[in-house]
């Protein structure tokens, strides 16, 4: 990807996330957020074909559908009909973190499939938001009987509070934790939070795969959408010092040290800082 790629690419990602939360299209920050992975992507053809789908589904229901209903009837429409499902033998394959992929092989991971989940669902007029469940990412929805907590990535089932508590047990020792503890993590994610999960998910493949460049990317694109993660400016230096570029690795490190001085792996970075400093002063 050129620099003007990636600066027109950037400053896109910008202009989408400067508007009050309740005006981002979630679908076109989340095709904007890869543009690094597919530079010549048409961001307005996949959005639109997002808003063909929701478009197709309404008309065949009644405008009186109570959301229940809506709900069963997007269900088969994604799941039956289009075919949208789980990734089970490459979870990790990047193009599951790729909506425009996504939309292409209709196989993703939870939080791709709850953003196809949510766009759609809201062009039927259902009010879908997107959870940040600690290991899967979820969708919740307000009925007249309460609010249903549903899992796109296993084909839109509604989850109820045994299932939430039992899918908790790793985080709690073991146990399951008091209904009060699942509420705290079923609030709806803005915006921003999913946008930096889907990257993070990327990220970590990256990492994984020794992928520095990539990893490099990721982490900018992650800083844009919220540029006070402390943790990002700490994994974007450790891009930059396997990239050797010791200057901005150093800025990266000051940064994260002057954010979070007392973190655990603060006296490591420090040590980091210490060997940048003599590294930098050779360069001048």
């Amino acid at each position: 990807m050129s620099a003007v790629q990636a600066g027109s690419a950037a400053e896109r990602l910008r202009a989408a996330l400067a508007r009050p939360d309740a005006q981002i299209d979630l679908a076109e920050t989340a095709l904007l957020a890869v543009l690094a992975e597919h530079p010549g992507l048409d961001v307005a053809e996949y959005r639109a074909r997002l808003a063909t789908m929701g478009a197709a589904l309404r008309e065949r229901l009644r405008a009186d559908i109570a959301p229940a209903d809506a709900i069963v009837a997007l269900n088969r429409y994604l799941f039956d009909e289009l075919g949208f499902r789980g990734s089970e033998r490459d979870y990790y394959d990047p193009r599951n973190s790729c909506l425009n992929e996504v939309l292409d092989r209709r196989i993703g991971i939870p939080i791709t499939l709850s953003i196809v989940y949510i766009t759609v669902g809201r062009a039927l007029g259902l009010k879908l938001d997107g959870v940040s469940f600690p290991g899967h990412f979820l969708v919740r929805a307000p009925l007249r009987e309460g609010t249903v907590v549903l899992d796109p990535y296993g084909r839109g089932i509604s989850l109820g509070m045994a299932e939430l508590q039992q899918r908790l047990r790793a985080l709690h020792g073991g146990v399951a934790p008091p209904e009060s503890v699942v509420a705290s993590y079923l609030k709806p994610a803005t915006p921003q939070d999913i946008l930096v999960r889907l990257l993070r998910n990327l990220k970590t493949i990256y990492l994984q795969r020794r992928d520095w460049a990539n990893l490099l990317s990721a982490t900018d694109r992650i800083l844009i959408v919220d540029r006070d993660l402390a943790v990002e400016h700490r994994d974007r230096g450790t891009a930059y010092l396997q990239l050797e570029c010791f200057r901005a690795a150093l800025a990266d490190f000051e940064h994260y040290l002057a954010c979070e001085p007392q973190a655990d792996d603060a006296d490591e970075i420090r040590r980091r800082v210490i060997e940048l400093r003599v590294a930098a002063g050779r360069l001048n």
